[in-house]
Order: C-alpha cells, then sequence, then structure tokens
C-alpha cells in the first residue's frame, strides 16, 4: 500500500438494495459505471444495514456504533453532537471534510464533523416526524401512491435535489485539483435515489425498452401469512391483504431501476471528474447505500423490516493502487465504515475514545476472509412497532425478535426467501438460546424501551410548543423567511414528493 494517506469519495445512496446490482447477481438492472467499480474492486458479498431507516441508519454509520447506544430511535430524534462521527475523527486526523447531499441530519447540528457542506438536507430537521407507538395514527409517507403513480417523468422534486448534489460534488473536485487546499480530502456524496417515489427520467426509462421486468419471486399474501411486525407495516401502507395490479407492479419496478441507473451516470461522472483532476489514483472510492428495498417482494415495498431486500446493502471498496480486484465472503454492515475509514488515514484515536460496534474492514481485503460466522446485528425501534425489535445474523442464521412479537428463525442456507420460521424446531434450539443469550448480552430491553417512550413523550410536547409563534429552522443555511424545493415537514409529504413533470407520450 501506498504511505501516503488516500483520499476517500464515499458515494451514498437511499433505499437501493444489493439484489439491484449485477455484482450481486441482477441481470436486467443497467449500470456500467458501477458494475466498472466492482469488477475493478472490492466487493463485500454481504453487506448489512444496522436500521433498515434512513436516519437512524446513517447516525449508526457515521457513529460506528448502533443507533440504540447514540438514542438514534427513528427519523426524528436529535443526532447528538456530542457523539463523533467519521468526519470528526478525520477531520482531527488532517483531512478536509465535506458533504454533498442528504444525511438527514435532525437537530441544530447540521454539520456533525463536516467542515464544509455543500447543500442543504432535504427532509425535517425538526422533531415533526416523532413516532408515537402509544397512539401510532395515519402517516403521510410510504403508501400505496408509491406503486401506483410511478414510471417516467420530466423532472421531479428528487432529481433536482439530486442533480443539484452531484452538481456541487464535482465543483468541489475541480477546486480540489485545482490545489485549493493540500489535505488529503474526505468527500461524501448522498443522493437520496433511488428513494421512492419510484420516478425516474425518461432516458433511463427507456433503456429498459423492449427488456421483460422481472418481477417479485414471492408476490402479495393473505395477512395471516405475515408475521406481526409485517402486518403493521402492510397495515400502515395500506397494503395489508392488498394485491397490486400487476402492470402497476411492473411499472413501479422498472422505474425505481430507471433511478438506479441514473445514480450510475452520477458515479461515472464522479469518477471522470477524479481523473480530470489527477485524483484517481490515490482516492478510494466507496460506494453503499443506508439500506435497501422490499420492491414488492412479499407484497411488501419500502423498508422497516428485517428480511434480505431491505437489509442488504451493496458496499463496494474501488483503488486498483491499493486493493486488488477480490470478493469477500466475511460477513460486514455499515457501522465497519468508521473504523475502516480511520485505518486508511492511519489513525486508531476512535479505539481510544470509547468502544466500537464496527471492525476495520481492510483486515478482511488483505486475506482474513474467513469469518464466514461474523455477527450481525441491527435493530428496528421506529414505528409500526410497540418495542424494540432486535437481528442478530451468525452463518446462515438470521434471529428476530421483540418481546411483542416473539421470535423468528431464518436458515438462509436452506430457505433463502426466508419462508419458513424454524425458531421452534427442537433441532434449532441450541441456536435460539444463543441468540436469545447475545440479545440479552447486548441491549437491555426495559430501559431502552423506557428511554424511547420518554423521549417520543419529550418531542411530542417539543412539536406541540413549536407551533406557537415564531419558528426558527435549524435547516443548513436557511431562515424561516425562504421557501425552498426541499420538504421541510410543513406539508404532507405525499403532496411534495410526487410534485412532478410527467412525460407526456405514453409509457
Amino acid at each position: 500500500m501506498s504511505q501516503r494517506e488516500p483520499n476517500i469519495l464515499f458515494i451514498q445512496t437511499d433505499q437501493l438494495t444489493a439484489f439491484a446490482l449485477s455484482a450481486y447477481g441482477n441481470q436486467y438492472c443497467k449500470t456500467p459505471f458501477i458494475d466498472h467499480l466492482a469488477e475493478n474492486g472490492v466487493v463485500f458479498d454481504t453487506a448489512y444495514c444496522n436500521f433498515p431507516l434512513c436516519a437512524p441508519s446513517r447516525y449508526s454509520m457515521a457513529a460506528g456504533q448502533l443507533a440504540s447506544r447514540i438514542g438514534a430511535y427513528d427519523n426524528a430524534v436529535e443526532f447528538p453532537a456530542t457523539i463523533p462521527t467519521y468526519a470528526h475523527y478525520l477531520r482531527a486526523a488532517g483531512y478536509q471534510t465535506c458533504l454533498s447531499g442528504k444525511m438527514h441530519f435532525v437537530g441544530p447540528d447540521q454539520l456533525h464533523g463536516f467542515e464544509q457542506r455543500l447543500t442543504p438536507d432535504i427532509y425535517p430537521s425538526d422533531f415533526s416526524w416523532a413516532p408515537n407507538w402509544a397512539s401510532e395514527g395515519q402517516r403521510d409517507t410510504s403508501d400505496t401512491t408509491g406503486v401506483t403513480t410511478s414510471g417516467a417523468c420530466a423532472d421531479s422534486v428528487q432529481l433536482q435535489y439530486d442533480n443539484f448534489v452531484q452538481q456541487e460534488a464535482i465543483k468541489k473536485l475541480y477546486e480540489i485539483g485545482a490545489g485549493a487546499d493540500s489535505r488529503p480530502f474526505f468527500l461524501q456524496v448522498s443522493f437520496t435515489h433511488p428513494h421512492d417515489p419510484y420516478l425516474c427520467q425518461k432516458e433511463h426509462w427507456e433503456r429498459y425498452d423492449g427488456l421483460s421486468v422481472p418481477m417479485p419471486k414471492l408476490g402479495a399474501k393473505p395477512a395471516d401469512w405475515h408475521d406481526a411486525h409485517s402486518r403493521r407495516i402492510l397495515a400502515q401502507h395500506s397494503m395489508l391483504d392488498y394485491e397490486f395490479d400487476r402492470e402497476d407492479v411492473k411499472r413501479a419496478r422498472r422505474a425505481y431501476y430507471g433511478s438506479v441507473s441514473y445514480i450510475d451516470d452520477c458515479v461515472g461522472d464522479l469518477m471522470r471528474a477524479l481523473d480530470e483532476n489527477s485524483l484517481a489514483d490515490n482516492t478510494v472510492v466507496v460506494f453503499t447505500s443506508d439500506h435497501g428495498e422490499m420492491l414488492g417482494e412479499r407484497g411488501m415495498w419500502f423498508k422497516k423490516t428485517f428480511f434480505e431486500p431491505a437489509l442488504r446493502v451493496p458496499m463496494l471498496v474501488h483503488c486498483p493502487s491499493r486493493f486488488s480486484a477480490q470478493r469477500v465472503r466475511t460477513p460486514v454492515s455499515l457501522v465497519d465504515l468508521l473504523p475502516t475509514f480511520m485505518t486508511w488515514s492511519g489513525d486508531k484515536t476512535p479505539n481510544l475514545i470509547e468502544p466500537l460496534d464496527g471492525e476495520d474492514l481492510t483486515q478482511f481485503i488483505s486475506g482474513n476472509d474467513n469469518q464466514l460466522d461474523r455477527v450481525i446485528r441491527a435493530e428496528y425501534l421506529s414505528e409500526t412497532t410497540t418495542a424494540p425489535i432486535y437481528m442478530v445474523k451468525r452463518g446462515f442464521l438470521k434471529f428476530i425478535s421483540s418481546v411483542d412479537d416473539g421470535n423468528l428463525l431464518y436458515d438462509l442456507e436452506n430457505d433463502p426467501d426466508e419462508v419458513t420460521n424454524v425458531a421452534a424446531h427442537p433441532d434449532y434450539a441450541n441456536h435460539v438460546q444463543w441468540f436469545k443469550d447475545d440479545i440479552e448480552s447486548h441491549w437491555d430491553n426495559a430501559t431502552l424501551t423506557q428511554d424511547i417512550l420518554l423521549s417520543q413523550k419529550r418531542r411530542q410536547l417539543l412539536n406541540k410548543a413549536n407551533e406557537a409563534g415564531r419558528i426558527t429552522p435549524w435547516d443548513f443555511n436557511e431562515t424561516d423567511a425562504e421557501r425552498v424545493p426541499w420538504y421541510r415537514g410543513q406539508q404532507g409529504y405525499n403532496a411534495w414528493a410526487y410534485d412532478y413533470t410527467p412525460v407526456l407520450d405514453e409509457q
């Protein structure tokens, strides 16, 4: 390896399941630039998020710790400014740290260690999305509209945002290339695509002309087929005991893949900017997502579940001057990124500050790729549940547990589609006990539940108080007098998200 600290270009997507990419077996989606990263870089075969929801996943990833340890319970909880992130650590180690795009930061700190932020965020920075386990109510997000209103568009608010993110990121790379700052850089470029709505531009839609859209392996099922948590999610989305028209499913899935192709074009432009500014040789490019997407499997869409399509994310590392092309079998997760970035920087400070839940991925790249039973942990603490839900995976076994819902155990080797719950099967009794012991040793369920409920009550009061009088927003570089195109919670989410320009000709 080179002795000079590498630059790090961290490209992140939103709601991109690993199974959408050819590197993970997809033969339909067209992603030549991402394919190039995979073919000439390191592909982690099984990478997971640690919380299948945007903000908690990102906070956990940035801190290298499970969300419950840092109070990151849902999409509307403050990310504490006292929690060090990879941006803090890298900045302290001598890096210039810069963010272009979405991080879903909630709270007055909209930087969290980033020295420079090139764009605003795209979702509310306040507590307006706070859940309420005591009274769930109806949420104006992620419902049947996502599937029925899908297809090609000329423009959308999400496209406007990601185009802005891309423009500012490329401008920054040219600024760095001009020698404005001699420090190594950490640039995170974070897109909101292919997050629903399932809308893509006509040029990306047309790339799939004449191709048969692959349908879900498992279609919609009756309510009693599903586990308790899945039933709650489907009910929240108005999809319980509901089956979409086949053409709606095909159109939504095609548009999703079209959005992935849009992201692929963005990756190609970023790689070109590295080349044109003589930055490519000493820049490690990392590509991943905050969580996956169900995309109609089991009749489910979006995320908030521990099934593989929603939990699995791509994890690619590309820097041919440092790492040979290879596939890594050892399971990894997003909390592993912070210690990995710090190893590349040559700084071991994080391990001296506090224990982390992640490990340096470089050890698996450099030949120690034999930990197939490495344990992966995830959790879900947000809306559509009545108690914390924990996921622990070891080897081919995935265990999901909640005091209200009971236990689920799936043997992914024999049951890759996670259809048969073997938690009560006598052949798996010892495994179930091991998983129960692991959960008990890593989570204090009673205390965590109390903390979550108190947090929700506090934020409900704060929301009520903040509705009176003048509102001072926390949004980055915005004032209360500004009208911005990004979603800030002052209107219904669907009314904002589906503000798009349709393509007039037939789809």
